[in-house]
Formats: structure tokens, sequence, C-alpha cells
């Protein structure tokens, strides 16, 4: 596994660890489609929720924040349409941002609701 990989998997247990506090139920990970990926399905009050997750380890490509663009939005929604689709879903759903920050040892980590990131869905 590459250095990067290794990054994004920690990144993610550490984002389900959180989401797990935060009484989320953890419905999936890693979801790949061609369409594009979906880091980790989530479900908490009848709703579910579709997270994208950052980590950084430095800022030479930016922030998490900032690489969530267009262009990933509209991609992980594409995928996030196929899974609701072969689900048959019909319920609420969104989408969330989860940015981590690693260094010496230390995470921080943000996240950011769907009404925060600037649009609905």
């Amino acid at each position: 596994m590459k250095n990067n990989q290794k990054t994004a998997k920690l990144g993610e247990d550490l984002a389900c660890q959180y989401l797990i506090r935060k009484k989320y139920q953890i419905l999936g990970r890693n979801i790949k489609y061609r369409e594009g990926e979906i880091d980790i399905i989530a479900q908490k009050d009848k709703q579910l929720i579709f997270i994208e997750v950052k980590t950084r380890t430095n800022f030479r490509f930016g922030y998490g924040e900032q690489s969530f663009d267009l262009r990933k939005r509209q991609k992980l929604e594409k995928a996030i349409l196929k899974y609701i689709y072969q689900h048959n879903y019909q319920g609420a759903w969104r989408v969330d941002l989860i940015t981590i920050e690693i260094n010496n040892k230390k995470a921080w980590l943000r996240h950011y609701l769907s009404q925060e990131l600037g649009h609905e869905y």
C-alpha cells in the first residue's frame, strides 16, 4: 500500500471513529462505481449521509476543503445517485465533508454538513 493510501485509510478510520461517537451508524466504506467512489455511507435520524473524507499530512496540495471542488462533487453525486438507484432508496439524504489534518501524531478533524458546504442536495 502506498503512503498516500495509508494516509487516506487512516483518515477514513478516524472519521468512522468520530462518526460512531456522534451516534452515526456506518453502513459502508469505499463503495466504488465507475462514476466515482463514496468514502463512507452512514445513517443518522433516518437519513442517509454520504461522507467525503479528505486527509492531509501537509498542505502542499492545499487544504482538504479546497480539493472538494465542483468536479469532485459532481463525480461523487453520480456515484451517490447510482447507489440510491441500486438500493431503491427513497428517503432523505445529504452529503457531508470531513477533513482531517495529521501532524506529529496529532489529528484535527472538521465536519461540514451539506448546508455548510454552500449547496444543498
